[in-house]
């Protein structure tokens, strides 16, 4: 199970590796003034200690714009010293902004809509990272086609769904936390207004270990679950 003193440790366990991430992902971003940045600062870095923690022969990655999410999980896997990213897009700006260094033989970009693509999914993925059409029908698709070819036990993280109190109905987050209840599947979210609690606790541990962020933005919207086992991940 994705909780916070699980975090709050892999926090304490990797502070200088992630330290230097920081700084390399700030560097970055700087660098390339095309980069749109999507993660916020705290679930860009959970996103890398649960990689650093899980330590995956493959990640599937939905959704890349820039490359913003596709670095940090290339960081990881560098630090991790194994594993392989498999990103898919219809657009593929990432092609012109990952540093080639950073990509090396752990990366393999598929271009196309990844409904079409379901053949070039990793079938033995170790993390799953969605972030792509934020749409209920979109939702209502990875939960029938996609989750039955992910292994259970795995990390699995969805980005913008609580950027609010509650989630609105009709969106790709409703569809998730519907599914989510009725497998009986816990989430973990560091979003500001979800989660005030845990994002202060996070806050908190940050400032001790002297850590800034690479963008310094607060809202943290993604979730994280631990995908359950087939029995109960039945299509819905």
């Amino acid at each position: 199970m994705i909780d916070l003193d699980g975090v709050v440790a892999l926090y304490r366990t990797h502070a200088a590796d992630l330290s230097a991430v920081v700084a390399r992902q700030r560097a970055f971003r700087e660098a390339t003034p095309s980069m749109t940045p999507q993660l916020d600062d705290v679930e860009a870095e959970v996103t890398y200690l649960l990689l650093r923690d899980a330590r995956p022969a493959h990640v599937m990655e939905l959704g890349t714009f820039h490359g913003w999410s596709t670095t940090w999980i290339l960081q990881a896997l560098r630090d991790n010293g194994s594993g392989h990213l498999h990103s898919f897009d219809r657009i593929d700006n990432v092609r012109r902004t990952v540093p080639r260094e950073l990509a090396q033989d752990r990366w393999t970009f598929v271009h196309g809509d990844v409904r079409e693509r379901l053949a070039d999914v990793p079938r033995a993925a170790g993390y799953l990272f969605v972030d792509a059409a934020h749409t209920a029908s979109f939702a209502r698709w990875f939960l029938a086609e996609l989750f039955p070819l992910v292994p259970a036990g795995i990390p699995v993280s969805v980005h913008d769904v609580h950027h609010g109190r509650r989630v609105l109905p009709f969106t790709e987050g409703a569809v998730l936390l519907r599914w989510m209840r009725e497998h009986g599947v816990d989430g973990f979210t560091a979003s500001r207004r979800r989660a005030p609690g845990v994002f202060a606790r996070l806050a908190a541990v940050r400032e001790e270990l002297g850590l800034t962020g690479a963008r310094g933005t607060t809202r943290n919207p993604m979730l994280w679950f631990t995908m359950p086992e087939p029995a109960t991940s039945a299509r819905s």
